[in-house]
């Protein structure tokens, strides 16, 4: 008999055979319906650990998530023109047939700030914002209307794309900055943010994601959040995984596991404080870096739909 892990698995690599061998991800009819059985293959929660998957599965699973990222990519871009065509563009956000996703993946954000934050932020990164920064727009029209948000972004083009966006809304257009840089070249700048949100697409394998991470611990100011997108079950065929155990220089505080059509998980971070000590080691006068090493508990939750 075969287990529901396994038929689940046969299903998504063989949609990967069909997506890896159209000839464009544009948005089109094949593609989009691809797509979408892709991700209701994928949604319903499952007991799948893909830390365990065969390597050729895990190969799949690799090209997998780099295909819906570029896809995602096309995606966004062609919805960013379209709505960019109205006079008041930010009025018809709800055009992109996900923004209802991304009403509720900001609001479940902003609560989990809110939860381990006492003050709001007045300054915001978001690494990885893209054609259509969503995630932006939402949070400072909805629920932080006096932070300024640094949207960062290695495309020239999904900036200025971006920036048609709010360009019609004076107010937005002060607190909305696009910024072209890979964020491996921005060190000291990072220490200007109270909270630094780090997109599920930026770093699409284990390698690259530690590498982008343990940058950000090195160049946050101590005692900064770091807001981290990651995929549980079944849905880390289409997005990468965090791993809460490895994220050195920071203090996991929460991980929360949506079951509606919310896609990602939310995991929310502290840059552990500096705190300065006498290095007895050392002859001269200077003083060391002190990290705590004790972590005072992970909340994980699953989140229903309401």
């Amino acid at each position: 008999m075969v287990c529901k892990e396994d038929l689940l698995i046969e299903q998504v690599c063989e949609l990967y055979e069909q997506i890896s061998s159209l000839d464009t991800l544009k948005p089109c009819k094949n593609v989009d319906t691809l797509f979408t059985k892709l991700v209701l293959t994928c949604m319903p929660p499952s007991p799948i650990d893909v830390a365990k998957l065969s390597t050729k599965v895990e190969e799949i699973r690799s090209k997998l998530i780099r295909l819906c990222g570029e896809a995602e990519g096309h995606l966004e871009s062609h919805y960013s023109t379209i709505i960019a065509s109205y006079n008041n563009p930010l009025n018809h956000l709800n055009i992109f047939p996900y923004y209802s996703n991304y009403l509720k993946l900001s609001l479940l954000e902003f609560n989990i700030l809110t939860k381990h934050s006492t003050n709001l932020p007045k300054k915001v990164a978001f690494i990885g914002s893209g054609p259509l920064p969503l995630t932006s727009l939402v949070l400072a029209s909805n629920h932080l209307q006096n932070t300024v948000f640094h949207n960062y972004d290695i495309d020239p083009l999904a900036n200025s794309k971006a920036s048609c966006l709010i360009s019609s809304d004076p107010e937005l257009s002060k607190r909305m900055i696009f910024l072209t840089n890979d964020i491996l070249d921005v060190s000291n700048a990072l220490k200007e943010y109270e909270v630094v949100y780090l997109a599920a697409l930026v770093g699409m394998n284990v390698e690259e994601k530690n590498r982008i991470i343990d940058h950000l611990a090195k160049n946050m100011a101590p005692g900064a959040l770091l807001m981290l997108r990651s995929a549980h079950g079944a849905r880390a065929f289409l997005y990468p995984v965090v791993d809460t155990s490895n994220l050195p220089g920071f203090e996991v505080l929460s991980v929360f596991h949506p079951t509606d059509e919310v896609i990602n998980s939310v995991v929310i971070a502290r840059k552990y404080p500096m705190v300065l000590l006498p290095n007895k080691y050392c002859c001269s006068d200077e003083v060391q870096a002190f990290k705590p090493l004790i972590n005072h508990g992970i909340e994980e939750l699953v989140v229903e739909d309401n």
